[in-house]
């Protein structure tokens, strides 16, 4: 099993999300697993998955305004946050995440939920309920879908060379919030910190230090802008069964228009959520996303009830 450069089990920002460790297959690696709420109560659990590099933490205000109305779960795919990296010679894949989340449930007791993903998150909720239709009550796609924005693939593995190459403390974190001042420009800059928080730590030697492994990033090395990536309709389509909201917020490069309005064509019974003056990840702290989001998940609950009245 590979290690950790850096221990990040003990950081401020997790603190207030202690974890359960699940083992998703038969060797010793672990998920860290968050959940509020009773799993095994009438309403339907909301399992949270975060984007490609990223970490529980950005779905923490919305499992916080969601805590008296339903369980939320919030898990690190493998290899991001608290969770354990794959061993040195196994690839990151969407797949092995969507086994991993199917795992996580089982391992709970989740029988029914409603898988939210943010962009790859969103990839992993559609081959899980490829694989497990009778998992998903309902699915929300937060900027994600089936065809995969290279831009934002290039964007990351951009910024992750330039944070990582910096050594100097004040330069670092004044990079950090300049990245994030794009998909983010009317929030503040305490609010961009913690934002930043979410994936990278201040390193020892001073420069940022990723709070996701690195290989990660080698993996994505190969794409460029003007890529044009396989659609996976197919995989969308899966998703034919149970409720269905999209979310979108205006500045993502995570989620073309045309896959957008494709999806909305495909689906024209989907609830609908953009948000406003956000890039990726959603933010999903506000009065009005957390309200849909909620009403939302209520649907998966009648419609569960009114399926099984049948």
């Amino acid at each position: 099993m590979a290690k950790r450069a850096t221990p990040i089990d003990d950081l401020e920002q997790f603190a207030a999300l202690p974890v359960e460790r699940i083992c998703p297959g038969p060797a010793g690696r672990t998920l860290a697993v968050h959940y509020t709420g009773q799993l095994s109560g009438e309403s339907t659990p909301i399992v949270c998955i975060a984007g490609y590099n990223r970490t529980m933490l950005d779905y923490r205000a919305l499992a916080d305004g969601l805590k008296s109305e339903r369980p939320v779960v919030l898990l690190d795919l493998a290899g991001r946050g608290r969770s354990d990296p794959l061993p040195r010679n196994a690839a990151y894949t969407t797949p092995g995440d969507a086994a991993d989340v199917i795992a996580v449930c089982d391992a709970l007791g989740v029988a029914r939920a409603v898988l939210a993903g943010q962009g790859h998150g969103g990839q992993v909720a559609m081959i899980a309920a490829k694989r497990r239709p009778s998992l998903v009550a309902g699915t929300m796609l937060i900027d994600s879908g089936p065809v995969t924005d290279p831009r934002g693939l290039v964007r990351l593995r951009n910024n992750f060379r330039h944070l990582t190459s910096l050594r100097d403390k004040r330069a670092s974190k004044a990079a950090l919030r300049k990245i994030l001042a794009a998909d983010y420009p009317s929030v503040a800059d305490t609010s961009l910190d913690a934002l930043g928080e979410h994936v990278y730590a201040p390193g020892k030697r001073g420069g940022m230090v990723p709070l996701f492994d690195p290989k990660l990033i080698s993996q994505i090395e190969q794409f460029e802008f003007d890529d044009v990536l396989e659609p996976q309709w197919p995989l969308f389509d899966c998703l034919h069964h149970a409720p269905l909201m999209l979310v979108r917020t205006q500045l993502s490069d995570q989620l073309r228009r045309e896959t957008y309005d494709e999806m909305r064509r495909r689906r024209p019974d989907a609830a609908l959520l953009t948000i406003s003056g956000q890039g990726s990840p959603a933010l999903l702290d506000d009065v009005e996303s957390i309200d849909a989001i909620a009403a939302f998940a209520k649907l998966a609950d009648d419609a569960d009830d009114a399926e099984d009245a049948a």
